[in-house]
């Protein structure tokens, strides 16, 4: 049986607040970040597995920016290019319909790219940014670093 809504909300997009290396970011369209953790089985006396090894943590991510807080990033880049900010953290919170707040911090992020992408008739620019990132703390109490 499914457990009833609370109210009928669900966590929406609205609700999402985001920082990256310290700065609150307003022209965010998308965020994705995923944890991979490496399983596998372990034979033993017979053709079943015996049990069960983990390996490494991978964690990988992306976010879409919109031009003016791309150029906010790069402006806090000695070079100017996003790759050479030093390691940062992604805070993600999500309001909860009963009002707590629920926080992801990705930990030691770094961009991997920067560019642009523009065409004719758009009334926004916005770049797919591609980011590494260290380690996830999930539904963390974040400490801005």
């Amino acid at each position: 049986m499914a457990q009833p809504l609370i109210n009928g909300n669900l966590y929406s997009w609205s609700q999402i607040e985001l920082s990256i290396a310290g700065l609150d970011i307003y022209g965010v369209t998308s965020i994705e970040y995923t944890e991979e953790e490496e399983t596998e089985m372990i034979y033993g006396a017979g053709n079943r597995p015996v049990g069960r090894a983990k390996g490494n943590i991978t964690s990988e991510g992306s976010v879409t920016l919109q031009m003016e807080e791309i150029q906010r990033l790069q402006d806090s880049s000695t070079s100017g290019r996003l790759q050479d900010i030093e390691p940062f953290s992604v805070i993600v919170a999500y309001l909860k319909p009963n009002g707590d707040v629920v926080t992801d911090t990705l930990r030691e992020c770094v961009f991997v790219n920067n560019g642009r992408s523009i065409s004719q008739n758009d009334k926004s620019v916005e770049q797919d940014l591609t980011l590494s990132i260290g380690f996830i703390e999930w539904n963390s109490n974040p400490i801005i670093s």
